[in-house]
């Protein structure tokens, strides 16, 4: 594999610290509001990488953090009359569960900065003692004229980046590029001891210490969205090799942001989106889809026209799995190989099944080597991806066509789902229909309306239905949505 490198800012040969162990960290939410739907790129990036790595061979550790102690955290704590502790409980568990919604896994480690305390005052004593960091009053900043190399990720200059810097109201640093490593406690807000009196971390520490904690140095990748290259990742390398004199990290992976009307999605801006509102309406694979069709580095222009687009695109990917798993298990062909239903016969003259068999076999192994090579340049899952659906069109054809054997759609079918696996659509691949949520609303607000004798409004609920490419049936006992397009 050949990963680009946002470091050397160049392609290399990927090869592990420890052989056949991937160790991987990508930085997680700070959890005071519902993440927006920016927030599961990285999430898709790195549940991805660890499901190819494990494809070729790797056992892979993957650490995503979830950040629970932040100035915006005590603030919406502060307004609402609750502990932050309170608002960062509920955050992380909604972020858990949206992504959970993704279908993708868990990663292996999920730290939350509040149970390393100790672990980020050690690393916080390490520095202070080889000269990196110094106390001021109940705080603590890291010195950043002491490492030589600061800057080197982001590609800047310490004198270019102290004009303009300042120092806020109640900093008491030397310096208006030291960034703050513990915060001394003020009346109110989450304080742990410390040598230097009750406090918080800083944002950038949690990460160093974390990451070291679970990987050790040199680690293989470290990842997240381009956003935070300046200041947290370039702050995290100041910290980690200040500490321990050696290398933090081996690859750093950076994904690109997603925008709005041509603008990068931000809270500041105000033109989020939120993941629960995005899988409200859209299934999880039509995401995946619209995140994998693009190179990760690339930004993404994102939009509702993008999902309905990748919506129709899973469908149809569903179906030909449909279709290939009637055939291999000898279906009389009621099976729609594409969203136009050509049927498909499977009792087909043997000679043209031997035929058609090694064709599409053939294809599906060529398909699948040119995936494979796609994935290993720098995870390129958008020529991956077109590799799944140039499958799928051929098996369609095959199908539609006959000649092809029951025991060869099932071998073929299997190729697709490993792809389908490695990208993380599982659902697809085994024929699921996952229904929006607000699909699901709609239908049963027509069930009660029927109830109540409001036709009307049910047939208004029905149409609104169809438009988005669903169909309610009813049911004895009530209703059944189904897929249409």
């Amino acid at each position: 594999m050949r990963l680009y490198d946002s470091m050397s800012q160049e392609k290399k040969a990927f090869v592990p610290r420890d052989r056949d162990h991937v160790t991987m960290y990508f930085c997680g939410p700070t959890v005071y509001n519902y993440v927006h739907v920016g927030n599961a790129r990285p999430y898709v990036v790195s549940m991805v990488a660890k499901r190819y790595f494990e494809a070729t061979g790797y056992r892979v550790t993957l650490v995503e953090n979830i950040t629970d102690i932040d100035d915006r955290i005590i603030q919406k704590a502060a307004a609402e009359g609750r502990t932050a502790q309170e608002v960062a409980e509920e955050f992380a568990q909604a972020y858990r569960d949206d992504t959970d919604r993704l279908g993708l896994g868990r990663p292996d480690v999920e730290p939350l900065a509040t149970e390393h305390i100790q672990e980020i005052i050690d690393l916080i004593v390490g520095l202070i003692e080889k000269g990196h960091a110094y106390q001021a009053g109940p705080d603590v900043y890291y010195d950043v004229d002491s490492f030589e190399g600061y800057g080197k990720l982001s590609k800047q200059q310490v004198a270019e980046m102290r004009h303009g810097a300042r120092v806020d109201v109640g900093e008491d640093k030397a310096d208006p590029l030291d960034f703050a490593l513990w915060k001394g406690a003020k009346p109110g807000e989450p304080a742990w001891d410390s040598p230097w009196g009750p406090g918080r971390p800083g944002w950038h520490i949690e990460c160093s210490a974390m990451s070291l904690k679970y990987l050790g140095p040199d680690f293989d990748i470290h990842g997240g969205g381009r956003d935070l290259i300046f200041p947290h990742h370039e702050n995290e390398i100041a910290q980690a090799e200040g500490a321990l004199d050696e290398p933090f990290v081996r690859f750093w992976m950076h994904n690109g942001m997603l925008n709005l009307r041509e603008e990068k999605m931000s809270k500041s801006l105000g033109n989020i989106l939120t993941l629960r509102q995005v899988l409200d309406r859209h299934r999880p694979e039509a995401l995946i889809t619209a995140f994998l069709g693009s190179h990760y580095r690339s930004p993404l222009e994102f939009s509702e026209g993008l999902l309905e687009e990748t919506e129709l695109q899973v469908d149809r990917l569903r179906n030909t799995f449909r279709a290939l798993a009637d055939h291999a298990a000898g279906s009389d062909g009621a099976a729609s190989a594409d969203a136009g239903g050509a049927a498909v016969d499977a009792a087909t003259d043997s000679d043209a099944a031997t035929v058609a068999d090694a064709a599409l076999l053939e294809r599906a192994k060529t398909r699948w080597d040119t995936f494979s090579l796609a994935l290993g340049d720098d995870l390129n899952t958008a020529a991956a991806l077109a590799e799944v659906f140039g499958l799928s069109r051929e098996v369609n054809v095959a199908l539609a066509t006959g000649g092809l054997s029951p025991a060869a759609a099932a071998q073929v079918r299997e190729i697709m789902t490993g792809m389908a696996h490695i990208l993380g659509l599982d659902a697809v691949a085994g024929g699921e229909d996952a229904i929006p949520a607000d699909i699901t609303a709609m239908a049963e607000e027509r069930q009660e309306a029927r109830a109540a004798r409001d036709f009307a409004r049910a047939d208004e609920l029905r149409a609104a239905i169809g438009e988005r490419g669903y169909e309610v049936r009813d049911v004895p006992g009530g209703f059944k949505i189904v897929a249409t397009r």
